[in-house]
């Protein structure tokens, strides 16, 4: 029995691209709708960034120094998994810095929250934003943001209140905030107050919990919780980030407060904008609504799911959507990173060395550092390029059309039909056998379907 070898079997060269990328060639035209614009009166974005370097400079002083003087990835934080620093590490800092350990673990805490440094468990590394902190004036407003976003981390707050009291005053000061910035100056702090408790029955109301069974008695009633106190808390935890003053009973936005509260409203309205109303679902359910989208209904869509969660838990939702058995959404999950941009780097670096994101890490973190997205296939081995081909020409199998997997050949990296199906065998992609079956059913060439077909066979069979 003899076996027929293709009579034209050569493919054309061309850059491989993974598949989520390939229909950005359809739409390279950005939207021409202009960026709103803060309000009048805001400091110019190099201004703006000025005043976050001087208020966190204590914190990047300290960041820096772990950076300097401890070995990389050991800052000395206690195993506590709050990123604790311990008494060792703080009495250095503090000898070196010429300051008290308290104020070092100040500085440490804003650092943390401000992601200059990065802490897991009894470990730590330096944060992107430390990286880039003298010459990216929007790594150091994002610092400041994620600061102003965890203000009550920042300063305890008052015992002996109850902890859903808490919570309530917590979820209200984003309307308290709301109302100073429109405001745009000074307000009674009486005014808030009557704010606050409107804020926090509203809050109540929706709730609306009516327990089932028998329930203890609470030791005390959240509606029983005198609000001032926990009011003043608030204010002075914001003051303590920077984001407002408070002096003669009154309360007042900076410059940076009005700013980030600005931002924040910004992106409420554009999540409220998302086209195809993805933004309450998880993150896998938001990527298969996103699939039938063209690329620029798909970007706008990331972005209103995006602007609508904290970056840090939408990273690891896309990630762990990537990990998953459909190589349609682990492209999708990528440019959806693609989206978030910086902020996502220390994720995606760190799951490059998972076999199956690796080859989309890889060409992720290549655009990022500045690579052109028609080049960035150059960082990858042949083996990385092959496996990617044929994780792209599942996500076709599953979701494609017959012509449109026949014309993934013309993207693979080898030169001809034999040469790429010994690599294919070679890679050990688990959906190798499905893609050649597929490819060879779909394939209107007889003898090159029959090669396929064969090679298909010895994977199954492992010859």
């Amino acid at each position: 029995m003899t076996s027929r070898i293709p009579r034209d079997s050569r493919l054309r060269l061309v850059r491989p691209r993974p598949l989520a990328a390939a229909p950005r060639a359809m739409n390279q035209r950005r939207s021409s709708r202009p960026a709103p614009r803060p309000p009048e009166g805001t400091p110019a974005r190099a201004e703006l960034a000025r005043m976050a370097r001087s208020g966190l400079a204590s914190a990047a002083r300290v960041a820096h120094w772990a950076d300097a003087a401890l070995h990389p990835g050991r800052y000395g934080a206690s195993p506590d998994g709050k990123g604790t620093l311990s008494d060792t590490t703080a009495e250095l800092a503090a000898r070196d810095l010429g300051l008290t350990p308290a104020q070092v673990r100040a500085d440490w805490d804003t650092a943390r929250l401000a992601g200059l440094v990065e802490v897991h468990g009894d470990s730590a590394r330096p944060g992107w934003r430390l990286r880039a902190w003298d010459r990216d004036d929007s790594a150091v407003l994002r610092g400041w943001v994620a600061l102003f976003d965890a203000w009550s981390l920042a300063h305890p707050e008052p015992a002996d209140h109850e902890p859903a009291a808490v919570a309530e005053v917590v979820s209200a000061m984003p309307q308290v905030l709301s109302f100073l910035q429109l405001s745009a100056g000074p307000v009674p702090v009486e005014q808030l107050l009557d704010l606050l408790q409107q804020r926090v029955t509203e809050l109540r109301t929706e709730r609306c919990e009516i327990p089932y069974g028998p329930q203890p008695e609470p030791a005390a009633e959240p509606a029983d919780t005198p609000l001032d106190p926990l009011l003043d808390w608030a204010l002075h935890a914001l003051a303590s980030v920077g984001a407002l003053t408070c002096g003669d009973g009154q309360a007042t936005l900076t410059p940076l407060g009005s700013w980030a509260v600005w931002v924040k409203l910004e992106q409420i309205c554009v999540a409220a904008q998302s086209p195809a109303g993805n933004i309450e679902v998880a993150a896998e359910e938001m990527l298969r609504g996103c699939a039938q989208l063209r690329p620029k209904a798909a970007r706008d869509e990331y972005r209103a799911w995006l602007a609508a969660r904290p970056v840090g838990s939408a990273v690891t939702e896309l990630l762990d959507a990537a990990r998953g058995d459909d190589a349609l959404l682990r492209g999708l999950a990528f440019e959806a990173l693609r989206v978030v941009g910086a902020p996502a780097e220390p994720d995606v670096r760190a799951v490059a060395d998972e076999p199956t994101l690796r080859p989309y890490a890889l060409l992720w973190l290549a655009e990022h550092d500045g690579f052109d997205p028609e080049d960035a296939h150059e960082v990858l081995t042949r083996e990385e390029a092959t496996w990617l081909w044929v994780d792209s020409a599942a996500a076709v199998a599953d979701h494609g059309e017959a012509p449109m997997l026949v014309r993934h050949l013309e993207s693979a990296v080898q030169p001809t039909v034999p040469m790429l199906l010994d690599e294919v065998r070679a890679v050990g992609h688990p959906r190798t056998v499905q893609v050649l079956v597929a490819l060879a059913a779909a394939h209107p060439d007889p003898a090159l379907a029959k090669a396929v077909r064969r090679a298909a066979f010895q994977v199954h069979t492992g010859g």
